[in-house]
């Protein structure tokens, strides 16, 4: 008969009443977590704007299922909460999570809006950073560029995509001038012109800066750069209504008494 390794036998042992104890310890744990009550409820909300704060979610939360402190926590509705915050139109994400102690914490990340929209009706609208509608709300007020005048594109719902290629066009502008030191603090407008033309409104200077479309942004930027640099310091801030830099190659200044053209022919190069 051979010896029996009494070790390998303790260690089984050993390993079968660890694997018991721990089955017994998940059951109680799972009990506990079935009988725990909600004792208490965060509200974290991310992102860099304030359309919503922490008293709206909670207010929204009890208002539409009931208090959630004092209610076991296996009958709080996570995932049906979770969908109605999705479909806030400044809510860009949203998770709910509870844990063993009673804690409900609920995590919410806003939208970001790029570009407020004021149509030709007065219609007013957000784009965000997905292209999507948000409304405007009296509560708060981001500091993003406002475009005006002739557009037409309006707003239906929340949510839905921007459509025309002219208001696509003034986000691209905003997107393409974010992070530039002259342009982002230069510009501090946009407007479309009776041509459906885009034009900039400067901080300093009362000139009009007409691009007419987004297309090679940064060839048109670069030439107003040239304006700023070459033609401003000689003429001055008084004496053009409008610099346009649409057509290719040119600079076309008019002054504020009649027309003047100043028209440069251009070489973007290493030279200039």
């Amino acid at each position: 008969m051979k010896r029996i390794r009494w070790h390998i036998v303790w260690y089984t042992l050993v390993g079968i009443c660890s694997l018991a104890g721990l089955v017994m310890l998940m059951g109680l744990v799972s009990r506990k977590s079935d009988a725990q009550l909600c004792t208490s409820l965060k509200v974290i909300v991310e992102g860099k704007e304030t359309f919503i704060d922490q008293q709206e979610i909670m207010r929204l939360i009890n208002d539409s299922y009931g208090a959630v402190i004092g209610k076991e926590l296996k009958g709080i509705p996570v995932e049906k909460i979770e969908k109605t915050l999705k479909q806030l139109p400044y809510v860009a994400s949203a998770s709910v999570h509870t844990d063993m102690d009673g804690l409900m914490q609920v995590t919410v990340r806003q939208r970001e809006v790029v570009l407020r929209v004021i149509n030709r009706n007065g219609k007013e609208y957000y784009v965000d950073t997905q292209n999507k509608k948000i409304p405007v709300t009296l509560k708060y007020v981001p500091h993003v560029l406002v475009a005006n005048g002739n557009i037409k594109e309006g707003y239906g719902k929340p949510l839905e995509p921007i459509e025309s290629t002219l208001v696509k066009d003034l986000v691209k502008i905003v997107h393409f001038v974010k992070g530039n030191d002259l342009w982002e603090n230069q510009i501090v407008q946009l407007y479309v012109n009776d041509h459906r033309d885009i034009e900039l409104i400067p901080r300093v200077g009362k000139e009009v800066l007409l691009i007419g479309n987004a297309d090679s942004l940064g060839y048109k930027l670069g030439r107003l750069e040239v304006y700023y640099k070459n033609i401003l310091p000689k003429v001055g801030t008084e004496a053009y209504e409008r610099v346009n830099v649409k057509y290719d190659g040119q600079i076309v200044c008019e002054r504020r008494a009649g027309w003047f053209m100043d028209s440069l022919q251009m070489k973007i190069n290493a030279n200039n």
